[in-house]
């Protein structure tokens, strides 16, 4: 078994189902002396292994040398199949978000994504079983700042991601929260309070909740009659996209009014609104 501090089994994977155990071995002990590889093939998507070396050492340097390389025309994924705990950041003080009812197909780099717009992220992850690979349905994210956590959970609870709604909520226990912070959690925000809660640099919306036929040309369309437009990022696959403008003023004088010199009240033109939604965030 490994010594967490000094690991010695790597995971080894997208692997072609023509790779055998022995080929395995063959490449791999070139590094080091192997004492062991179990392939795992009785899966949907592709097959993985696990190579267990006598030495640390060997290991790090496998991870290092063959993490990326191809084997038999596919390049292959080297980690460790147990992290060492020296690798770990220390977020023990840190604000931890939890990300519940995910799709399977929602990686640790698509949570990411999501969260990030609310803040420095020190970790996030989707939970995956060990033996199959696969997604539990639900992760985590660690924010280095309170408020920021706060502003997820409230903003992404009930957010389409991948399909699918996703819940949030606090992955360990916290004190009781001042009345005011808990209605803002259980209950959806009025224009008049995201307006008081958020930050005069507040210069970013959140648009999401958009079901089919999202684009960058569509954002644009519908968000410029507030204020010139700095950035957009879209996620069609994902139904939301990001938008930024010079200044706060020009959304946040409009967001949930019924015009602006005129204009429609954003997402009045969006097709396919479903669940939409808006949400401000601070730049960072």
């Amino acid at each position: 078994m490994d010594d967490e501090s000094h690991p010695r089994t790597l995971y080894v994977g997208n692997l072609s189902r023509d790779v055998t155990e022995i080929l395995i071995l063959q490449l791999f002990t070139q590094i080091g002396p192997c004492k062991s590889c179990k392939m795992i093939t009785e899966v949907p998507n592709d097959p993985y292994c696990f190579v267990e070396f006598f030495e640390h050492r060997d290991a790090a340097a496998a991870l290092a040398a063959m993490n990326g390389r191809k084997i038999l025309g596919k390049e292959v994924k080297v980690n460790w199949a147990t992290t060492p705990s020296s690798q770990k950041k220390d977020t023990s003080n840190h604000f931890h978000v939890f990300v519940g009812d995910l799709n399977p197909d929602i990686s640790t780099e698509d949570v990411r994504a999501a969260f990030t717009p609310f803040g420095k992220i020190s970790d996030a992850r989707v939970v995956k079983d060990l033996t199959t690979g696969k997604s539990k349905g639900y992760g985590f994210v660690s924010f280095y700042n309170k408020l920021d956590a706060e502003n997820a959970i409230v903003h992404m609870a009930g957010q389409w991601l991948g399909g699918r709604q996703i819940r949030t909520n606090w992955a360990t226990r916290k004190p009781p929260a001042p009345k005011s912070l808990q209605d803002s959690v259980s209950k959806q925000l009025r224009f008049e309070e995201v307006v008081t809660q958020s930050s005069p640099q507040n210069c970013t919306v959140y648009c999401g909740g958009i079901q089919s036929e999202l684009s960058e040309h569509l954002m644009r369309q519908t968000f410029s009659p507030f204020g010139q437009i700095m950035e957009i990022r879209v996620f069609p696959e994902k139904g939301y996209s990001f938008i930024r403008q010079s200044q706060s003023s020009a959304w946040m004088g409009s967001f949930g009014s019924s015009s602006a010199q005129g204009a429609a009240p954003p997402g009045a033109g969006l097709p396919n609104m479903g669940n939409f939604s808006m949400a401000g965030y601070q730049s960072q």
